[in-house]
């Protein structure tokens, strides 16, 4: 079996990414958001476009990418949103919906979406996941979203996406 490891593209490559934001549990997206924008600011290539779209909920962000991502406009995109976990049915509807919907997204439009939506059992999980003692998973999302789109981008370069 041969084994061949693919570095990323050098020089980077350009990229423009789109961030959209669930306003629900803001207290936690806020910090997703921040904790990936200081991502970009720190990557090897401070992306050329980082626009910022602020939506309702988790529910309503796979729609939001099926409007955003056709075209050249993005290269990639990042979701952050928090589902806590009720008292109900609604958080596994809400997880499963959001998942596959971005999911779907991604692969019509063959572009990277970074799924940054905390699916967690209580507030103080998800606090512990932007910054606490669980990381940054804000941060984490920014530095995926910057190799995986190089990835992507430097294949396309090659004519071979």
């Amino acid at each position: 079996m041969e084994i061949q490891t693919i570095p990323l593209p050098t020089p980077p490559l350009v990229w423009r990414v789109l961030v959209i934001q669930s306003e629900f549990n803001s207290l936690v997206t806020d910090r997703l958001l921040s904790g990936c924008l200081d991502a970009f600011r720190d990557s090897p290539l401070l992306p050329e476009k980082v626009d910022v779209l602020r939506v309702p909920g988790a529910m309503e962000i796979p729609s939001t990418l099926s409007l955003f991502l056709p075209g050249d406009e993005y290269d990639a995109a990042v979701v952050l949103g928090c589902v806590i976990r009720g008292d109900t049915g609604h958080y596994e509807a809400v997880v499963d919906g959001v998942t596959s919907g971005v999911i779907r997204q991604s692969q019509i439009h063959g572009k990277p979406v970074i799924f940054g939506v905390l699916t967690v059992d209580s507030l103080q999980q998800a606090l512990d996941r932007v910054g606490g003692k669980a990381g940054d998973k804000g941060r984490e999302a920014g530095e995926a979203a910057y190799r995986i789109t190089q990835l992507f981008l430097s294949r396309k370069k090659k004519g071979t996406a």
